[in-house]
């Protein structure tokens, strides 16, 4: 049996930084990866992404025998999450990105509503026994900046006081090189933190959402979906919302993708089909309480995207990135149950090997955090012998 053949319910997709990512194209098809996902991230937060941007990404990832499979992500303005007057703007300015891409034949759209940060980590380089480096959220630095570096008011009576008692002795041991460094860390998921963000102006970020609230951010995303997913539908177009990372609130903002409970609401706002999920077993695997092989079966009609990823979860809720096959989330029942609601949809899921450990050559390279190539090449092969394995079984 062709081994292509075996696994072609699931695509196997590659996320690409574009022209500047470390990774070239070319590599990227050594991998074994068919389908690029990418965004256009040059493109500031909020405005349109022109037919001519899109269609000269496109030829570039095709120059390359590769085809651009999924969009990831077109980023939601923070108006629109605030509800602010010019939401209405900013909402019609994305629904125009969508006819763009949409007239390129790119037809899957990844996207977030995560107040401010679109995810958030401590350490970028975890070391691990073997000596690859990982992500990793660890509480007690994560307090420690919350409490004593960014001073967010309130902040304290959140913790319990024995998290508080580390994080304070952490602090004091901590170098002003560290602490910055720390700084640097947690602020390198907030969209556009290349360009510089100070500890006040990031703290005035958060406060905008102290007036907006869990059910408040709800409506908005509802509100948002409601409206982008009609068009979306016209245009044969899937959209795909990525869950909160980690899932649960931090520094007092909302979050409202985190559970199962929260899809279910989510796609009840409208039964759009175009309204949809992307599956990130990181993102949900944190949280022992979201059964994920199950959560495929239960939501699966309306996932159109997954991100595979591993994660070890600690006592006191710090967790760091795992092999794609080791860690706490069973990926076996996780890909057995994908490829059955694949093959019962009769529909090709694009699937990527979310991060990967830096590792062997990629050790001494510039990478991107978490997307560096050996890591993830491994992590695909595994997950491709995974769903080869499970393919034939089913099978036979």
């Amino acid at each position: 049996m062709n081994p292509t053949s075996a696994i072609a319910l699931l695509e196997q997709t590659w996320r690409w930084f574009g022209p500047d990512d470390p990774v070239p194209l070319n590599h990227i098809r050594q991998a074994g990866a068919t389908g690029i996902v990418t965004a256009l991230h040059h493109i500031p937060n909020g405005e349109v992404w022109t037919v001519e941007e899109v269609r000269k990404r496109r030829k570039l990832i095709e120059a390359a025998g590769l085809q651009w499979s999924v969009v990831e992500s077109i980023p939601v303005h923070e108006a629109i999450k605030q509800g602010k007057p010019e939401a209405s703007r900013y909402i019609h300015q994305y629904i125009q990105s969508l006819l763009n891409l949409a007239s390129e034949g790119i037809k899957i759209v990844t996207y977030n509503f995560m107040p401010v940060l679109d995810w958030t980590r401590t350490n970028l380089a975890y070391e691990l026994p073997d000596g690859s480096l990982a992500l990793r959220f660890d509480q007690v630095d994560f307090v420690c900046f919350d409490v004593f570096l960014l001073k967010r008011k309130g902040a304290e009576a959140t913790y319990p006081e024995n998290l508080l008692a580390k994080a304070r002795q952490q602090y004091d041991r901590l170098t002003n090189h560290e602490k910055d460094q720390l700084i640097i860390t947690v602020l390198a998921g907030l969209p556009g933190a290349e360009e510089g963000y100070t500890l006040t102006q990031f703290k005035n970020l958060i406060q905008a959402y102290q007036s907006v609230g869990e059910e408040g951010l709800r409506e908005h995303l509802y509100q948002f979906v409601k409206t982008i997913a009609a068009v979306a539908s016209e245009q044969s177009m899937r959209l795909a919302i990525h869950p909160d990372d980690p899932p649960y609130p931090i520094l007092g903002l909302p979050r409202v993708v985190s559970t199962e409970e929260d899809v279910v609401r989510l796609y009840s706002a409208t039964t759009d089909p175009a309204n949809g999920l992307c599956f990130c077993t990181g993102s949900f695997g944190v949280r022992p309480d979201n059964d994920l092989p199950g959560m495929v079966n239960r939501l699966g009609h309306r996932i159109h995207f997954v991100h595979l990823r591993n994660t070890t979860l600690e006592a006191d809720g710090s967790f760091f990135e795992a092999d794609h096959l080791g860690g706490d989330t069973d990926m076996f029942a996780v890909m057995k149950a994908l490829i059955e609601t694949a093959k019962q949809r009769k529909v090709t899921l694009p699937f990527r090997p979310d991060h990967g450990h830096q590792m062997l050559d990629d050790l001494n390279k510039k990478t991107n955090p978490g997307y560096s190539a050996i890591g993830r090449l491994r992590g695909l092969a595994e997950l491709r012998g995974l769903a080869l394995g499970i393919s034939r079984s089913i099978q036979q």
